[in-house]
């Protein structure tokens, strides 16, 4: 879980315009904060499979709303993925 300021952080560092609070990228942002923590739990609690699925859950979401992007914008979802740090 994120703690609100975590959240707040990740709005301002990636929202689009002044009151954005739920674009694409913003959506995008706080799920991979979230695949990352929960990726870390799943190292060290190896047989927690329900939250096995729910990684692969925001896996599959995050997926998702990366094809949107692309499909929209195809320089925005370059460089969303470059400041995240996912894919190669």
């Amino acid at each position: 879980m994120l703690t609100q300021q975590r959240k707040q952080e990740i709005i301002t560092q990636y929202q689009v315009h002044e009151t954005d609070t739920g674009s694409s990228e913003v959506q995008i942002a706080m799920l991979t904060a979230r695949i990352n923590r929960l990726s870390e739990h799943l190292q060290a609690n190896k047989k927690d499979h329900s939250s096995r699925r729910g990684l692969l859950k925001l896996i599959g979401q995050r997926k998702r709303l990366l094809a949107y992007v692309q499909q929209e914008s195809r320089e925005k979802y370059l460089a969303l993925i470059g400041r995240l740090g996912i894919r190669g």
